[in-house]
């Protein structure tokens, strides 16, 4: 018997299949390639196909592990963890995912007028957030128990959410911060790693040295940097790259050589 959770992550790894597809071949896709993810032919945008691909592939595991934990089945859950009785339901906890949805559509809209990497990193941002506002609504209804709530729920998305988020926050920095010192001047860029790479050291030692406040701190601080390095991102995207000044040495030695060779004419020439 399919659950309800698994119908819905399902039909959204079908929707997801679909939209790389249709992404793939009308993005410069041939043969069969979008649909042997690559294998034979082309796929057209890679970027977006890439990530239409990966957020099927996380729908269908979360499926997958929704329809074997049998959804949010109280009873079963009461057996998973060998409770006695079952507690009554508890109140939905409170959720910052539909605000990042919200910026995900504002910054997808934008992109249409500003720039195909800011409606791609849009669209990531809205089904990131709809899958994890999907599973912290699940989980509220698991159980009366928040705590045992937040266990059941970490238990199911932690091993999906630690590589794929941490994977995505890799791409975003590093796109981002590409973008940035590709439009600045090289001694520019060099000074922006130096700072962003002190800035780290010291709020890892700050992250160490202080458990308490400083862990705190550095997860602020640390968002506020991860929000400025992705506007400074998009900024620089719309932007452009610096004019990249290529030098000629070779052809005007080659130059030189030529004209050095031409015969001049003297007093003994006739």
């Amino acid at each position: 018997m399919f659950t309800t959770g698994f119908k819905l992550f399902f039909g959204l790894f079908g929707a997801f299949v679909l939209a790389a597809l249709a992404y793939g071949y009308s993005t410069g896709g041939d043969g069969v390639g979008p649909l042997s993810l690559g294998w034979k032919g082309g796929v057209g945008d890679h970027i977006g196909y890439t990530l239409l691909v990966a957020l099927a592939a996380v729908s269908l595991t979360i499926s997958v592990v929704l329809v074997s934990y049998r959804d949010a089945d109280a009873d079963a859950q009461a057996r998973l963890r060998q409770l006695a009785e079952v507690p009554a339901d508890s109140a939905v906890t409170a959720s910052v995912w539909p605000v990042l949805a919200s910026f995900g559509v504002g910054a997808a809209v934008l992109g249409l007028v500003l720039h195909p990497l800011v409606f791609t990193l849009g669209l990531a941002l809205v089904a990131l957030s709809l899958i994890e506002w999907t599973m912290d609504a699940w989980a509220d209804s698991a159980t009366g128990d928040a705590a045992a709530n937040r266990e059941l729920r970490n238990r199911i998305m932690a091993p999906i959410e630690i590589p794929v988020i941490g994977a995505l926050a890799i791409g975003v920095v590093v796109l981002a911060a590409s973008r940035i010192f590709l439009n600045v001047s090289q001694l520019q860029a060099v000074a922006a790693a130096g700072v962003v790479s002190s800035l780290i050291l010291a709020g890892a030692w700050l992250y160490v040295a202080r458990p308490g406040q400083g862990r705190r701190l550095v997860r602020v601080l640390g968002a506020v940097a991860a929000l400025g390095l992705l506007v400074g991102g998009v900024l620089a995207a719309v932007a452009g790259e610096r004019d990249f000044e290529h030098h000629h040495g070779d052809d005007h030695h080659e130059e030189h050589q030529e004209s050095s060779s031409e015969p001049t004419g003297g007093a003994g020439s006739g």
